[in-house]
């Protein structure tokens, strides 16, 4: 039995250590490392790329679809067997991406079993359907004019109330 006496067993044991400790930290260089994605590197990466536009519409493909149509638009893809597993959500020109929006998606995520994700300041972040309290699916309705006092003495056919002869009304 070879017997190594204590003190240079551990002076090389201390080396050894001392030595990988390099190695690692030479590998590290003092970078830290990234977890996330910018949008632009990664949007080829999904199924299907839709934008936020306004009042909680949507822009697929160059329409626009409100959050109920976008809802039959994703029940066509999957009645024609092209359901996306995941779908990016992206600001327009027009609109950036709103908490309605997210939980329009987070709605049509749990209707449809894809993933959603979100472009956050450039980097990609999930669409967590119970964080984000899915919203139920709504048709866009257009603001309604406001009546002008110039509308109020106008009939139903559009001009001012006249009689058969043409001739004003008198009340």
């Amino acid at each position: 039995m070879i017997r190594f006496s204590m003190l240079p067993t551990r002076g090389i044991a201390a080396a050894l250590l001392i030595g990988s400790l390099l190695v690692l930290g030479g590998c590290h260089r003092g970078a830290a490392k990234n977890d996330t994605v910018t949008t632009t590197q990664s949007q080829s990466q999904f199924d299907l790329t839709i934008k936020a536009y306004k009042s909680g519409q949507f822009l697929i493909d160059g329409a626009v679809l409100s959050a109920l149509d976008t809802g039959s638009h994703f029940a066509y893809l999957k009645d024609t067997g092209k359901l996306p597993k995941t779908v990016l959500l992206v600001p327009s020109d027009d609109s950036k991406i709103r908490k309605q929006h997210l939980q329009y998606m987070a709605r049509l995520e749990l209707d449809y079993g894809f993933v959603a994700y979100y472009d956050n300041g450039g980097t990609l972040a999930r669409i967590n359907p119970v964080e984000t309290k899915a919203r139920e699916l709504e048709d866009y309705h257009a603001p309604a004019p406001v009546a002008s006092d110039t509308d109020k003495d106008k009939s139903a056919a559009g001009g001012a109330g006249t009689d058969a002869s043409g001739a004003p009304y008198s009340h």
